[in-house]
């Protein structure tokens, strides 16, 4: 487990008061479940948590007045009872020490030394962090993630008595009457033999409805077809009345507003950070793809349905906010030629399946998105934006996170090229320039 934690973590961990402690020991103390707290001591959401999660975290580890545990190699021969086998550690994104000092040192659990910005980089973009505050869980052992919205469980488990709150099948999950809007209420048993796309939205936010319009004409379509298909709508709105009158805007099903647990469950589930969002399930109940909302506003007439990722996207006005969930290889062809775009993707395609195909055999989030960009407006100001030299082909990586640019400037661009440009990328060896 250590080798896992140290490459994770670094060798070097700190608590609030400023002591070093070394990852190792959190082996040796058993721990089997590694909560990480992404925020910033700028943030009033992030303080607020971090009061609760300090409760939080003394109720399950029996020792709310207590550091954050003892340092190498004591207490090691105590078996700690399965809740103390929790660890959290906090990933800041302050940019100043003294704000940061802080901020952490009332935190019973430990933190990244603060100088290890380029680790809490690494983390944010393993993660896909978008928001903040947010809290995962890990499997201590495998790096599994075991729970993607920690705030959830503070919420809705305070006790811990679902502890280490490893996911659930969706039919679990899902399990209850559900709604259409006319009042019938149907057993969840009849999604059995659909694709299921569980759609989390509400009625006060604007993209949200504006992409409910276009996901009932989907929705029709794909119904037209003969597919079987389902929407469940899984509402964040605040009030009862406003999740009536946006139902009545959508011809599929719902989970009753009054079931709270079982929408924070769902929200748990697939470790929602915003709205809106539309997870695409096959017929067993496993993801197909999490960016159901991209997929409908690019495939209007649904001919793509289900939606199984493409290794490689032509960027679009539509996807290109995945721009901004990690790094991405871009590749930028000077033509509005569609014969052109292809081949750039088809040049790409066999790297971006075998980066693809290896991360999934860890049950990890693949380390890079892969574009191809055309000429258009939005790509000549993605290139504004980042500086980018006008020359073409140009391969590019694009980190918006970490405001960082990888650019490969050469005559032709060949998958030797581009193969050993991702592998120097994810060895590090690559000198990163500024956005």
């Amino acid at each position: 487990m250590s080798g896992f934690l140290e490459e994770l973590l670094g060798e070097k961990l700190v608590t609030g008061g400023g002591e070093e402690v070394d990852v190792h020991s959190l082996a040796a103390r058993g721990i089997s479940l590694l909560g990480l707290y992404f925020g910033c001591s700028l943030s009033a959401p992030c303080a607020q948590l971090s009061a609760s999660l300090a409760a939080f975290y003394g109720r399950l580890r029996g020792d709310a007045a207590a550091g954050p545990g003892p340092g190498p190699g004591a207490g090691a021969a105590a078996e700690p009872e399965a809740r103390r086998r929790l660890e959290i550690v906090f990933v800041s994104s302050d940019q100043d020490q003294r704000q940061w000092q802080d901020f952490v040192r009332d935190m019973p659990w430990l933190a990244l030394p603060y100088k290890e910005k380029h680790r809490k980089l690494k983390l944010w973009n393993k993660y896909r962090i978008s928001n903040i505050p947010s809290l995962i869980f890990l499997d201590a052992t495998s790096g599994k993630v075991v729970c993607r919205n920690g705030l959830l469980v503070i919420r809705d488990d305070p006790e811990g008595l679902e502890f280490p709150w490893g996911p659930k099948p969706f039919r679990e999950v899902i399990a209850g009457p559900l709604l259409r809007n006319n009042g019938q209420s149907l057993e969840s048993s009849s999604l059995e033999g659909s694709h299921v796309g569980v759609y989390f939205s509400a009625h006060w936010c604007p993209p949200c409805r504006s992409l409910t319009r276009v996901l009932v004409e989907s929705y029709r379509k794909i119904k037209e077809a003969g597919q079987k298909f389902e929407i469940i709508f899984v509402s964040a709105d605040r009030s009862e009345d406003s999740f009536k009158q946006y139902f009545s805007e959508m011809p599929w099903l719902a989970v009753p507003y009054t079931d709270e647990a079982r929408r924070s469950r769902l929200n748990r589930l697939y470790g929602i950070q915003g709205i809106p969002t539309l997870i695409v399930l096959d017929p067993q109940g496993e993801v197909i793809t999490r960016q159901g909302r991209v997929e409908v506003l690019n495939d209007e007439d649904c001919r793509g349905f289900p939606w199984h990722p493409k290794p490689v996207l032509e960027l679009s006005d539509s996807n290109a906010v995945q721009l901004n969930e990690g790094p991405c290889l871009v590749l930028f062809v000077d033509s509005e030629d569609d014969g052109e775009s292809e081949a750039a993707k088809q040049l790409i395609q066999p790297i971006a399946e075998k980066i693809i195909a290896k991360y999934k055999a860890k049950e990890e989030e693949t380390p890079l998105l892969f574009f191809v960009a055309g000429e258009d407006d939005m790509t000549d100001s993605l290139r504004d934006y980042t500086n980018l030299p006008e020359a073409a082909p140009l391969l590019t990586i694009l980190d918006m996170s970490a405001r960082a640019k990888y650019v490969m400037d050469v005559e032709e661009i060949t998958p030797a090229i581009v193969e050993a440009f991702v592998n120097d990328f994810l060895a590090e060896k690559l000198k990163p320039e500024p956005i």
